[in-house]
């Protein structure tokens, strides 16, 4: 499916994935996004340009070569440098989050970053938590042989500045996953997420998302 399109442009229940995940913007209140692309960035252009009416502000990003999320988001740093909160969203999952509950939890201590989590059905695919009692997280363990958990990095972040002073400055390829979680255990905080949230990383996953998505909005 990729070969032809970004993943962010996947079809759910008929319309881009995308398109969920903006209007999920303008719904809670974010007026201004900045959108990393690095594969078909042409008929990514096409749908914003199309949609341009209806979405929050969109800046893009060409990635030409892979930079890895975590220095994508060091890069970028200029676009929030006035802002004391800002939310780093993956789009390769379906959401409908609401995002003040979130965001409360967050305002409510002082680490780096809050990450959004959810029960997955294939914890030895994602990045595993434990939280205590607190809510902080006290282990990460990306791609687990053995999990011991089945609460997943969710691929939404609610960050502070603070947050850049983790990411690594060589030069080399940083990936949150890898690379910047597993040093910040013990200075950041999970929220599990109430609402839908689904990984589609796979076909498979992203045909059993698309499924519940329509059987859930029929409702």
């Amino acid at each position: 499916m990729t070969d032809t399109i970004p993943k962010c442009l996947a079809p759910v229940a008929g319309r881009p994935l995308l398109r969920y995940w903006l209007e999920l913007c303008r719904r809670e209140g974010v007026t201004d996004v900045l959108m990393n692309v690095s594969h078909h960035v042409a008929e990514v252009d096409a749908f914003l340009s199309a949609e341009s009416q209806t979405l929050p502000r969109v800046t893009v990003v060409r990635e030409t070569a892979p930079a890895g999320t975590a220095t994508t988001v060091l890069r970028e740093r200029a676009f929030v440098e006035e802002v004391e909160d800002f939310w780093v969203l993956y789009a390769d999952n379906l959401s409908d989050l609401r995002m003040g509950p979130m965001l409360e939890l967050h305002r409510g201590h002082t680490d780096p970053l809050t990450m959004g989590l959810f029960h997955t059905a294939f914890p030895k695919a994602s990045g595993i938590v434990e939280l205590d009692d607190t809510r902080r997280i006290t282990a990460f363990v990306e791609k687990p042989a053995r999990p011991r958990s089945d609460l997943a990095n969710a691929g939404v972040y609610l960050a502070r500045p603070t947050l850049f002073d983790t990411i690594p400055l060589d030069g080399g390829l940083v990936d949150f996953g890898r690379h910047v979680l597993p040093a910040l255990v013990g200075r950041m905080h999970g929220f599990v997420i109430p609402d839908f949230h689904e990984d589609i990383g796979t076909p498979e996953r992203l045909a059993q998302a698309s499924a519940r998505w329509a059987s859930r909005t029929a409702e």
